[in-house]
């Protein structure tokens, strides 16, 4: 079959157009129609995500004001300094501080040997009670009494312990711990 020229550039003009008619239709149009979708979903999920930072920050804000008002109302003589000034109600939260070691020291089945009591007075705001104690048990009589510390509804912090053992066997320790707790003035009215 001979071809003349005119014939064999019409031929590869048709065959460059079905080509092109091809590509177009297989791989540019799916291309393009694949890119604006993604598009479309990325704004669909930058909205998503403005949106959820902003949810999240007001949930953060609301836990962080549920977690200080239920620390605000479970600090040391909290009842108390609710109609008396905050020096009237020291001997109500020292109270409150040694009833709650006798508390954990029973639940733990420790002994407690002695409690030291010392005002910390830096701001007119709060007073800190820092509680110093020398307690005596076995490892699972010191576990329950730290856990009892740690989840009592009295808004209390351990400081610092000290685990010691008294005898060569390790059976009984001896546990220097010290636990502060607040004395808050109530909070003025507007000053929220």
């Amino acid at each position: 079959m001979n071809l003349n020229k005119r014939q064999q550039l019409l031929a590869v003009l048709a065959i460059v157009a079905v080509a092109i008619f091809v590509a177009d239709k297989l791989v540019l149009t799916p291309l393009t129609s694949s890119w604006k979708a993604r598009a479309q979903q990325l704004e669909k999920l930058k909205d998503l995500v403005s949106e959820g930072t902003i949810l999240t920050e007001e949930k953060r804000a609301q836990d962080i004001r549920k977690q200080w008002d239920r620390m605000h109302t479970n600090s040391l003589a909290w009842e108390i300094i609710q109609t008396k000034p905050i020096a009237a109600a020291k001997p109500e939260a020292e109270s409150q501080m040694l009833k709650a070691f006798e508390s954990w020291a029973n639940a733990g089945g420790v002994a407690v040997s002695s409690i030291r009591p010392q005002w910390k007075e830096a701001e007119d705001d709060y007073k800190t009670l820092e509680c110093r104690a020398d307690v005596a048990g076995n490892l699972q009589a010191i576990t329950k009494f730290l856990y009892q510390i740690e989840h009592d509804k009295l808004g209390v912090k351990v400081d610092t312990l000290e685990l010691t053992t008294r005898n060569a066997e390790g059976s009984q320790l001896a546990l220097v711990v010290q636990v502060s707790g607040l004395l808050l003035n109530p909070a003025k009215k507007g000053a929220r």
